[in-house]
């Protein structure tokens, strides 16, 4: 099959063939239909995953068709269309027996802790716990954003910061995650302010459902600007980029009480924010994080897609090849267009 090889980090990956995969006994193997570029392929990229070994194939933002299908599994047969969190479960350790697959304790990215989709196909693990059914009328580049960034943000936003209708959450850097995070506060209900330093991804923001934005290369105080656009501060604030200013903006402008939601990784150098703590002592504020999305609350999610009142297929931005995907994964870091850039020709 062609796929996209790292060999060296932080050197141009290479378009090249390799041997097909074969399915684990309790795995299948996906013809990838459709995979999403995201900035998390680049952290990997940059070597900054200590579970990546090289030479490597990155990409955990997939959807497509089973071609193949492990003695041991017994909920799928070839031809079903699927997608797959980013984080694969064991099904054996106590978080995956407690439901919270997320953070499982020998949890499995593709991708990352194996080989993933910048290619032809790819092997999925413990395929009865972690697949997820598309709907047959859901497109793959629109699902292909439910692994990672859409389902990370409805986890974010309804399980873990449990927004509920009128209250005011503020999302810091809308690129993909944030996006969809505005889309998701929005239908359910909450007051949202976008957070970027581009005027155009503020502007989707606006279409998407926030009800103000802010630039924050244009506001003197960010935190200050979202405490007097919600009259004392906002209810729950999400960093969706990872970045130690917008995760000190995002619990510094919060109001008693609030929550501060890290979506965005901190990685690399970023690693140890600076956390103003004084005021998360203070106002009893509540830091949390929020790392994926468990297959069986897909359902929830999928539901709020089908009746209409959630729209993935509004962030799906470039469509490209494979071909292109070496130079669109180095410049993850550098410029992200308007929605997400996903690759669908193989």
């Amino acid at each position: 099959m062609k796929a996209v090889l790292i060999e060296k980090f932080q050197e141009l990956p290479k378009l090249v063939e390799v041997n097909d995969p074969t399915p684990e006994t309790h795995g299948v193997v996906i013809k990838v239909e459709a995979t999403g570029v995201c900035r998390s392929d680049w952290h990997g990229w940059m070597g900054h995953d200590k579970d990546i070994d090289l030479p490597h194939v990155p990409g955990h933002e997939l959807a497509g068709v089973i071609t193949a299908v492990g003695k041991n599994v017994s909920n799928w047969k070839t031809g079903d269309r699927v997608t797959v969190p980013f984080i694969s479960g064991c099904g054996s350790c106590s978080e995956c027996h407690a439901g919270h697959q997320q953070v499982c304790h020998n949890q499995e990215q593709p991708g990352f802790t194996h080989w993933g989709s910048f290619a032809e196909y790819v092997g999925i693990h413990q395929a009865d716990l972690n697949l997820v059914a598309l709907p047959e009328n859901m497109d793959f580049a629109t699902a292909a954003s439910l692994g990672c960034r859409f389902a990370t943000s409805f986890r974010a936003v309804v399980d873990q910061g449990k927004v509920s209708a009128g209250q005011w959450v503020a999302v810091h850097g809308c690129g993909g995650v944030g996006l969809s995070a505005i889309m998701i506060a929005n239908a359910v209900g909450a007051n949202v302010i976008a957070i970027d330093i581009d005027d155009k991804k503020l502007a989707l923001a606006k279409n998407l459902g926030a009800v103000a934005t802010l630039n924050g290369a244009a506001v003197a105080d960010v935190p200050e600007a979202v405490i007097e656009l919600t009259k004392g501060g906002a209810h729950v604030s999400l960093d969706a980029l990872g970045h130690p200013m917008t995760c000190f903006n995002s619990i510094q402008n919060l109001r008693p009480r609030g929550k501060h939601i890290q979506v965005g990784l901190m990685l690399g150098d970023h690693t140890t924010p600076q956390v103003p703590m004084a005021k998360v002592i203070g106002k009893e504020l509540e830091v949390l994080g929020s790392h994926g999305m468990q297959a069986y609350r897909y359902g929830a999610m999928l539901d709020m897609i089908s009746s209409g009142k959630l729209d993935p297929s509004r962030l799906v931005g470039n469509r490209i090849s494979l071909e292109e995907a070496p130079e669109a994964l180095i410049n993850m870091d550098k410029f992200q267009s308007l929605g997400a850039t996903v690759i669908t020709s193989f």
